[in-house]
C-alpha cells in the first residue's frame, strides 16, 4: 500500500509536518489540525481556518474538489483511491503496556506488539518486552502480570526502534483507544530517534460506536464477546493486539456492507462524520447557489 501508510518523520516545523503527512495521502483540515498539529479539540471550522492560514499560499500543496489537501504532485496513480481501498489495505494493529497513563509525565512502554492484517489474514509482525529504566508500579504488575524482574534483561526501546519502525512502515496504524498507543509510541520514538509517527490511524473504539451501535460498551472485552473472539492473554500486548486485529476484521466487514470502500472513509467514520454524505465546511468564502 505504497504512499498511504504510516511513516516515521523528523520532528520539524508545523508546515513541514503537514507536508510530510500529505505526502502519504490526502486528508482534510480536521485531520491535519487534530492529528498533525495537535489541536485535539479543534472544530471543523477552526481546523479549516488554521489549514487555510498555514497552507493557502504554499505552492507545495493544493486542495482537491472534495475539500481535502494534498501535495501538488499527488495523483490517483501514486496514492489515489485504489491505494486507499479497504480490500487492498495493510494494517498494523498495535497494543502497548506501560508504566502509567501519560508519556508526558514520564511513563514508559514496557511491552509492545504489532499484528499485521491484510488480504492474506493476520500475523504477528513484532513483539517484545522492554526495560523502561524506571520501576514498575504495583498496580501495573497486578493488571498485566509484568514485573520489574521480568524486564531486567530486556532491551530498551532505542534498541528495538528500527525493528518496530519496519513493522509499522507503510501500514495503517490501528489500536483500541488509538490515541493512547499512538502517543506512547510517538513519545518513545521521539526520545530514541528524534522522530515521530505520521500517517493514517484508526481507533476500533470509535469505529465500533458507529458500526456496532447497539452495544452498551465498546471495551475490548465487550467487543470480543460480541464477535465471539477469544482474547488469549488479556492486558498483555500480544493477546490484546491479536484480539483487536480480529475485531478490526469484523468492523471492516461491517463497513464494506455499508458501502464504505476506502481508508479515508473509514477514518471519517471514526471521527463521527458520514463520509458519503458529509458536507465539508470551509473558512473560505463560498459561492451562492440558487436552488
Amino acid at each position: 500500500m505504497t504512499g498511504s501508510g504510516i511513516a516515521v518523520v523528523p520532528a520539524g516545523t508545523l508546515a513541514g509536518r503537514v507536508i510530510a503527512r500529505l505526502a502519504l495521502s490526502p486528508c482534510d483540515s480536521l485531520v491535519l489540525a487534530r492529528e498533525v498539529l495537535g489541536l485535539a479539540a479543534a472544530s471543523p471550522a477552526v481546523a479549516d481556518r488554521v489549514a487555510v492560514a498555514l497552507l493557502g499560499a504554499d505552492p507545495r500543496v493544493r486542495r482537491l474538489a472534495d475539500g481535502r489537501w494534498c501535495v501538488s504532485g499527488w495523483t490517483s496513480a501514486n496514492g489515489g483511491p485504489s491505494a486507499n481501498a479497504l480490500t487492498q489495505a495493510s494494517f498494523a494493529v498495535v497494543d502497548v503496556e506501560t508504566t502509567g497513563t501519560s508519556p508526558r509525565r514520564g511513563d514508559r512502554v514496557i511491552e509492545i506488539a504489532v499484528v499485521g492484517l491484510d488480504s492474506t489474514g493476520l500475523r504477528l509482525l513484532y513483539h517484545s518486552l522492554l526495560n523502561p529504566g524506571v520501576p514498575i508500579p504495583r498496580w501495573v504488575g497486578t493488571l498485566t502480570g509484568i514485573t520489574s524482574e521480568m524486564l531486567h534483561d530486556r532491551p530498551r526501546f532505542d534498541e528495538i526502534a528500527d525493528e518496530l519502525v519496519a513493522a509499522l512502515a507503510g501500514r495503517v496504524f490501528v489500536a483500541h483507544n488509538a490515541r493512547f498507543d499512538w502517543a506512547f509510541v510517538s513519545s518513545e520514538l521521539r526520545s530514541a530517534r528524534g522522530m515521530r509517527l505520521d500517517g493514517p490511524r484508526l481507533c476500533t473504539v470509535r469505529l465500533a460506536r458507529r458500526l456496532v451501535p447497539g452495544l452498551k460498551s465498546r471495551g475490548l472485552d465487550s467487543l470480543a464477546r460480541h464477535f465471539g473472539i477469544e482474547i488469549r492473554q488479556r492486558h498483555r500486548a500480544e493477546g490484546d493486539a491479536g484480539a483487536t486485529a480480529e475485531v478490526l476484521q469484523r468492523l471492516i466487514g461491517l463497513a464494506l456492507e455499508q458501502g464504505l470502500t476506502t481508508i479515508a472513509e473509514l477514518e471519517a467514520l471514526g471521527r463521527g462524520s458520514s463520509p458519503s454524505r458529509r458536507r465539508r465546511r470551509s473558512a473560505l468564502p463560498q459561492p451562492v447557489t440558487e436552488i
